[in-house]
């Protein structure tokens, strides 16, 4: 044997799979994911249930790659959007290598972590004659928001999380100060199983442009109305118009409200908001285009898009 033979015979097989960004909401599961990815793909907001669709981000090292599946936070529906994310969190469960489930270090494990817990076990784990639940698939605690406490705190927290289901692993990580997050990287490969490379290297998304760039516009105007519309508004590319003169596209997007009075508080005095959100994601949507492009932005009304499903599959749910 050469010595070449010798030094692939020792290599490590390359992993490959899928994982599940599970938690309730607003525990930083787009945040964490962007800092995996290395790139903004998901909204990250401090809105809670602002993740709307099962977005993947891909995750690639030399050794392996890791597709994140960026889930809405499971919750207790109150519309029938509601109950559709709970579909599309149901839909991501179901064939994937290894569940993330985020926990936040600033918040007492309450009544949503127990129902995701229950459901998990319902889906991924039996229990044997001692009572002791066994995972069929690796179920990896990923301990969010750690800059917000002391390290006496997290080192109670760490036990609090370790007594409250037997995970496979337990990692603490704070993805807005980039604390520990090659650590979660590692845990989440090791987790995976052999298999090739799915995506070219340079590929960091499965999602279409036209659906960033809604996403893009909508996280924009999450932060820039506060609370006042935090889930009437839906975002929806219209159409993408070329420049006959070879110059910059234009970009149609429709931003959508459930009521004429809440046209005016998204448009702005004197469309400060509309200008705002455009000038905010100028070079966010030129590199997700590739290119220079316009936004063309319009507030129209779809009244109580978020109970009617025919308004509901126009928007894309």
């Amino acid at each position: 044997m050469t010595k070449e033979e010798q030094s692939d015979a020792k290599a490590p097989a390359h992993r490959s799979g899928f994982v599940a960004v599970v938690g309730r909401p607003n525990v930083g599961k787009s945040t964490l994911m962007n800092a995996l990815v290395g790139r903004p793909i998901a909204i990250a907001s401090s809105r809670p249930e602002t993740t709307r669709k099962a977005i993947r981000g891909i995750m690639t090292r030399p050794e392996a790659q890791v597709v994140l599946v960026d889930t809405p936070g499971i919750h207790r529906p109150r519309t029938l959007l509601g109950q559709r994310l709970n579909d599309v969190v149901e839909a991501s469960l179901s064939d994937v290598d290894a569940i993330a489930f985020l926990l936040p270090a600033d918040q007492a494990i309450g009544p949503g972590d127990r129902r995701i817990l229950s459901r998990l076990r319902s889906d991924f784990a039996h229990k044997d004659k001692d009572g002791q639940w066994t995972w069929r698939k690796p179920l990896i605690a990923v301990v969010t928001k750690i800059d917000q406490l002391s390290k006496g705190q997290l080192v109670d927290k760490l036990l609090e999380i370790g007594a409250f289901a037997d995970f496979s692993q337990i990692v603490p990580v704070s993805a807005l100060e980039a604390d520990n997050v090659d650590e979660v990287a590692q845990v989440l490969m090791d987790a995976m199983p052999e298999g090739p490379q799915l995506y070219p290297d340079d590929q960091l998304t499965e999602e279409r442009p036209e659906d960033m760039i809604a996403e893009l516009v909508r996280g924009a105007y999450l932060e820039e109305l506060n609370d006042e519309l935090p889930h009437s508004l839906a975002v929806r590319v219209e159409s993408i118009d070329p420049d006959p003169q070879g110059g910059r596209d234009t970009i149609h997007i429709g931003i959508y409200v459930e009521r004429d009075s809440q046209k005016p508080i998204v448009i702005g005095r004197g469309a400060e908001h509309l200008v705002r959100v455009k000038k905010k994601l100028r070079t966010a949507v030129n590199r997700t285009m590739g290119r220079k492009v316009r936004l063309d932005l319009h507030v129209k009304v779809a009244r109580n898009w978020q109970t009617d499903p025919k308004q509901l599959e126009r928007l894309g749910f």
